[in-house]
């Protein structure tokens, strides 16, 4: 299997799914396209938690883009050794997933609290409160009640719609981060991908004994980084 190719999918995917995030959550502030609600503070407070701006968003940018360079990496470590190089690469690449599962994990929170939560709207007694906030997210299986919000209009569809995209978008980016951690170990430990044609080179190339000492140091410095990374 091919890490670094399976990394640059993840990443390429990642990108698509923060923008889709970002929009989503952008959407959230204009109602039926509405501006006033948001200058009048009659939004969800969730809303403000920017968890598709940030969350599912900038955070991703980051993991997505260090993945698309995964190909192109190397490590100038494990003395000169270029396969053992890029394993250093994938094992670092880690250190980044975890921060796209930190974002996508504080998206998907968000959007279930604002799922659960529901809007706040104008009710039949002319006061703006979380009407369905009692009831514990059971308001989404009973579209008889949606009609006790009087303002905005059909703010429980346009709320639930796009919390559950950012729940749903939050989610796939959680599992997308956790596969490239899976896989940024097993590229690390098994080796680096590489053609029949690179490893016909190394070997008419390099003479056998010089690459005890640079696998040796390689190895060494790969089980150094996992101590590492289990303490701490």
């Amino acid at each position: 299997m091919c890490y670094d190719k399976c990394a640059r999918c993840i990443g390429h995917s990642l990108v698509w799914l923060a923008i889709l995030c970002i929009v989503a959550n952008i959407l959230l502030y204009f109602p039926n396209g509405e501006t006033r609600y948001a200058s009048e503070d009659h939004l969800s407070r969730f809303v403000w938690f920017f968890s598709g701006i940030v969350g599912g968003g900038l955070l991703i940018f980051l993991p997505a883009f260090v993945f698309i360079g995964l190909e192109q990496g190397d490590c100038c470590g494990c003395c000169g050794h270029e396969n053992c190089g890029k394993r250093c690469v994938m094992l670092s690449s880690v250190l980044v997933a975890l921060i796209g599962i930190a974002g996508s994990g504080y998206c998907v929170i968000v959007a279930a609290l604002g799922l659960a939560e529901g809007p706040i709207c104008l009710d039949s007694s002319n006061q703006w409160n979380y009407t369905f906030a009692s009831t514990e997210g059971q308001y989404l299986l009973d579209r008889s009640t949606w009609s006790q919000c009087v303002e905005p209009k059909h703010v429980v569809e346009w709320n639930a719609s796009l919390f559950s995209i950012l729940l749903a978008l939050g989610g796939i980016e959680f599992i997308l981060c956790l596969i490239q951690v899976i896989n940024g170990v097993l590229g690390g430990i098994c080796g680096y991908c590489c053609t029949h044609h690179q490893v016909r080179t190394s070997k008419s190339t390099t003479p056998r004994q010089n690459h005890n000492l640079p696998l040796f140091h390689c190895n060494l410095y790969i089980l150094l980084v996992l101590i590492c990374k289990t303490l701490y």
